[in-house]
This record gives C-alpha cells, sequence and structure tokens, in this order.
C-alpha cells in the first residue's frame, strides 16, 4: 500500500511489477478494514482495470 487518507478513506497501491493504482472509497469500504497503513501488504480486486475492493493480504478475497 502506498498512500492512505482516512478523511476520504481512498489511496493508492503499488503493484508487484510497480504498477500505482488509485483506489476510492468504494472499494475500501467494500472490505472489512478500518484504516491501511504505508507498506502494507494488501489483496484487491480489480474489475474493468479500477479496484473494487481491498483488504489486509491475510483476509479472504469475496468469492464470486
Amino acid at each position: 500500500m502506498k498512500t492512505f487518507d482516512d478523511a476520504t478513506r481512498s489511496g493508492s497501491v503499488y503493484l508487484d511489477d510497480g504498477t500505482e493504482l488509485p483506489f476510492g472509497a468504494d472499494a475500501f469500504d467494500a472490505g472489512p478494514l478500518r484504516l491501511l497503513r504505508f507498506g502494507q501488504r494488501v489483496n484487491i480486486v480489480l474489475t474493468e482495470g479500477r479496484i473494487t475492493y481491498i483488504t489486509l493480504s491475510t483476509f479472504p478475497l469475496p468469492q464470486g
């Protein structure tokens, strides 16, 4: 995880290849998290190139 703003519940992540992708409050709110910290490893769900779900790497991703 690169950045996270707890006021807007949005931020950005680095993919393993170094690409940075932003995420909005809707992706954060879809998961069980209350906050994120710089450097945390996260799992994401991409839908049409956009992050739609974000959670810690130790939490399961939604089925579907």
